[in-house]
C-alpha cells in the first residue's frame, strides 16, 4: 500500500519566509529562512522518503543567502562611503 507523501512544515516556513525577507521582514525573515531551510533539508533527509518538500527547503535557503548576501555587501559599501567621507574631512 502507498503511503501518501506530506510536504515538511519546515519547508514551507523556509520559503514563505525567504520571500519575507525580500519583502516585508527584510532582516528577521532571512534569519529564520536560512535556519528553518536548513532543519528542513535534514528533516526530510531522516525520514527516509516520508517527507517531500526538499526543492522548497533549497528555494528558501537560496532566497535567505541571497539576502544575506546582500545585507553584508550594503554594509560594506556604507562603512567604505562613510569612511572615505572621513577620510577626505582629514585631508583639509
Amino acid at each position: 500500500m502507498n503511503q501518501a507523501r506530506t510536504t515538511s512544515s519546515l519547508a514551507i516556513a523556509s520559503l514563505v519566509s525567504g520571500i519575507l525577507g525580500w519583502t516585508l521582514l527584510p532582516f528577521i525573515g532571512t534569519l529564520v529562512a536560512i535556519v528553518t531551510g536548513h532543519m528542513a533539508r535534514g528533516e526530510i533527509r531522516r525520514s527516509a522518503g516520508a517527507l517531500d518538500g526538499d526543492g522548497l527547503a533549497i528555494g528558501g535557503l537560496i532566497l535567505g543567502w541571497l539576502s544575506a548576501l546582500v545585507w553584508i555587501v550594503g554594509l560594506v559599501v556604507i562603512f567604505m562611503f562613510l569612511g572615505g567621507l572621513a577620510w577626505l574631512a582629514t585631508l583639509n
